[in-house]
């Protein structure tokens, strides 16, 4: 019975787990994706609402190889209701193959989350993220604006993919940041 037991619990842990590295119908991850380029500090231009980035502007991210293969994954942003910058350090290792742009990130120990690049930029200059649902859904760029062309092209994209795009935040970035 116990061993019954611990092999339904690893199978649950295992299945939740798998779930939240799992993609959102119909997103498909980017093939020939180049870590090496992909690396460095990004701007996040836009957002669906979640509690851990809820009131923060001047958010970025800025990645930077491991010593074990992955990712680092430095996330800050200036907590508006605080007046504060934060921060968060985190690790990302690849799902499937280092050509594909479908990695799971962890910020909180043996939790991990998918983040999954479904469209980029060929020069590397902005990037469309989704989790694993709809509910998250990121537009980075290298620089802290983007054209209103990729705006629509973020919007149209997400929209298509059953994202609430009426729902996106877009991040103010406007300089100076805070001190």
């Amino acid at each position: 019975m116990k061993k019954l037991l611990r092999l339904c619990s690893t199978f649950a842990l295992s299945s939740l787990m798998l779930a939240c590295t799992g993609l959102p119908e119909g997103v498909t991850p980017v093939s020939n994706f180049d870590s090496q380029q992909y690396l460095g500090k990004w701007y996040e231009v836009a957002r669906l609402d979640h509690s851990f980035e809820r009131g923060m502007s001047h958010v970025t991210a800025t990645y930077s190889m491991r010593e074990d293969g992955g990712i680092r994954v430095l996330n800050q942003g200036y907590a508006q209701d605080d007046r504060k910058w934060q921060q968060a350090e985190g690790k990302a290792y690849f799902v499937d193959n280092e050509d594909t742009g479908h990695l799971k990130v962890s910020f909180f120990g043996p939790f991990y989350g998918s983040y999954a690049v479904f469209d980029l930029e060929k020069d590397y200059q902005y990037a469309f993220i989704a989790g694993n649902t709809t509910s998250y859904l990121w537009l980075l760029a290298r620089s802290p604006q983007v054209s209103e062309a990729v705006k629509q092209d973020f919007i149209q994209q997400a929209t298509q993919l059953g994202f609430a795009t009426e729902e996106i935040i877009w991040v103010d970035q406007n300089q100076p940041a805070p001190q």
